[in-house]
């Protein structure tokens, strides 16, 4: 479900246990934050993902694959990382560091398939000189495009309560 808040555009609504949380959402700020740190996570993946396959194939071979192999593997070794960590838990480490979620509008975590929709959607989002992300200054939710179109929001949590 989906309120208007003066401050954000929009506020989601979520249920826990026995008690209605209002969850607002994310500031395009701290997206774009958790986005770059997001970006420095993910060598690390790609390094391991790319170098042992590569190193392997290219030493014993001496054949280095075609390009379209590697945007291939690109593709698919991101797509895994996205879609396990949101189907998980709606977070990706980044967006665990910056208390955000992923759900859909009602408050729910993304199905399978909404996942890799979303995931899909984001190649050209911000591929195509970042128009899908520069939307959200146009946006009435402030959502960007792969967001708006994917049916998913990026909500902010609130702080971890201190025992």
């Amino acid at each position: 479900m989906v309120k208007q808040s003066k401050k954000h555009g929009a506020a989601l609504a979520a249920t826990a246990e026995s008690t209605r949380v209002v969850v607002e959402v994310a500031g395009l700020r701290r997206r774009l934050a958790s986005m770059l740190y997001e970006s420095m996570l993910l060598l690390g993946v790609l390094a391991l993902t790319f170098m042992v396959p590569y190193l392997i194939i290219g030493a014993l071979f001496q054949v280095a694959p075609p390009g379209w192999l590697g945007w291939l593997h690109l593709f698919v070794v991101l797509g895994c990382y996205f879609v396990w960590y949101w189907r998980r838990n709606g977070q990706t480490l980044a967006m665990q560091t910056w208390r955000l979620k992923i759900v859909t509008a009602d408050g729910q975590p993304l199905a399978l398939g909404r996942c890799w929709l979303r995931y899909a959607l984001a190649w050209p989002s911000v591929l195509l000189f970042g128009v899908g992300l520069l939307w959200a200054l146009i946006d009435r939710d402030r959502q960007f495009l792969h967001d708006r179109l994917a049916g998913s929001h990026v909500v902010l949590l609130p702080p971890a309560q201190k025992a």
